[in-house]
């Protein structure tokens, strides 16, 4: 079996002092996408920012691509090729959408690159080229959260984290945040996605981890984890 891209290893995360996430142990190959659900206080959101080096693990290991990585950096582990994209967006207000999404594109030397990830990034979403000139606090929270993962892709990432991109959108807007990962799955992204909408997520997701107090419950594929008694009994009604 070839090494993961990402492989997280036992990690212990405290959080003002209490841990978090308590032996954690997951993966996630090129190309997949992985989906960690759990209920809210799990330690999901804990997990990404363990991994971006923003509150890094006091014990157990975090790899990309084979290199330790636990002990780097945000800056560091950003211009290794991970992005996240929190759930509270981080958009400049005042600056036009355009400014905001040339902004995640800093790591960049090739002006021409950066010209094909802008298109890249308008072709995905072409409500943000129509908007490009409008300041971002202008938008909407679903066009928001469209700039937000346009800029996560302005670096070329090689694998994206996505924090709850669908939290707090009209049901319409979830589908078309979903709908957005669905096709960046279709185009051999590697996604590490935590979500709040459990079905949709599983649905189009490889495989799945189920997160309960800082521990992982349960994996396996996400038509697996959907046709669990296990998932049944703890995401009914959710």
């Amino acid at each position: 079996m070839a090494i993961a891209l990402l492989e997280i290893e036992d990690i212990w995360v405290r959080y003002a002092g209490m841990p978090v996430i308590q032996g954690l142990s997951l993966a996630v190959e090129g190309g997949e996408t992985v989906c960690v659900v759990g209920a809210n206080g799990a330690g999901k959101s804990t997990l990404l920012r363990a991994v971006m080096g923003k509150q890094p693990p006091y014990k157990g290991k975090v790899r990309f691509a084979g290199r330790e990585i636990q002990r780097l950096s945000t800056e560091e582990i950003v211009h290794l090729g991970i992005v996240y994209v929190p759930e509270e967006k981080m958009l400049f207000g005042p600056l036009s959408v355009e400014e905001n999404l040339r902004l995640g594109a800093y790591i960049l030397k090739d002006p021409q690159r950066i010209e094909q990830n802008l298109d890249f990034v308008y072709s995905l979403f072409p409500r943000l080229q129509e908007r490009r000139r409008q300041p971002a606090s202008t938008l909407s929270g679903g066009e928001q959260q469209m700039v937000a993962i346009g800029r996560g892709l302005m670096s070329n990432p090689r694998i994206l984290m996505l924090d709850e991109p669908s939290l707090g959108l009209a049901p319409i807007l979830v589908d078309e945040v979903l709908d957005t990962v669905r096709k960046l799955k279709e185009e051999g992204m590697t996604i590490l996605l935590v979500e709040q909408n459990v079905r949709e997520a599983l649905e189009l997701a490889d495989r799945g981890y189920v997160l309960q107090t800082g521990r992982i419950m349960a994996e396996g594929s996400g038509q697996e984890l959907l046709a669990s008694d296990m998932f049944r009994k703890a995401f009914l009604g959710m």
